[in-house]
């Protein structure tokens, strides 16, 4: 191959390169952008509780960090219970009810309208109702 020849592939080759470093580099601050908003974002659920005998109701409230959330607790609530909060990047919502007659318990988590977890009688009771964060899930 003659001298200019392999200067012009070489050339193409460079921004080629070039380019392509380009386009990962925007995919790559998208993505950072991303996770930067999923983190910082805040987003607004309602929990829901409604049965017999309820003891309390432990819920995120928003206090805490995304990944160590501040629980909170309501003793002796009266049913059907409705709370809503406020909560921040990927905090999961989380109500947990605790009841002495867990037959007719049922926990919801509801955003925009839109119940994203609910759970009835023991599995209420068991682990309540944790949803993914609707930012990233």
């Amino acid at each position: 191959m003659k001298r200019t020849a392999r200067t012009a592939v070489s050339a193409l080759a460079v921004a080629g390169l070039a380019l392509g470093l380009g386009a990962c580099s925007e995919a790559a601050e998208k993505a950072v952008d991303q996770v930067d908003k999923s983190v910082t974002e805040s987003y607004e659920v309602t929990y829901e509780v409604s049965g017999q005998g309820i003891e309390s109701i432990d819920y995120h409230a928003g206090g805490g960090t995304a990944m160590e959330p501040k629980t909170e607790s309501e003793k002796k609530p009266t049913t059907p219970w409705k709370k809503t909060v406020t909560l921040k990047g990927i905090m999961p919502p989380a109500v947990i009810p605790v009841s002495l007659t867990p037959a007719d318990l049922t926990c919801k988590v509801i955003y925009q309208g839109k119940v994203i977890k609910e759970a009835k009688a023991e599995a209420a009771m068991a682990g309540g109702c944790v949803a993914v964060s609707p930012v990233v899930g």
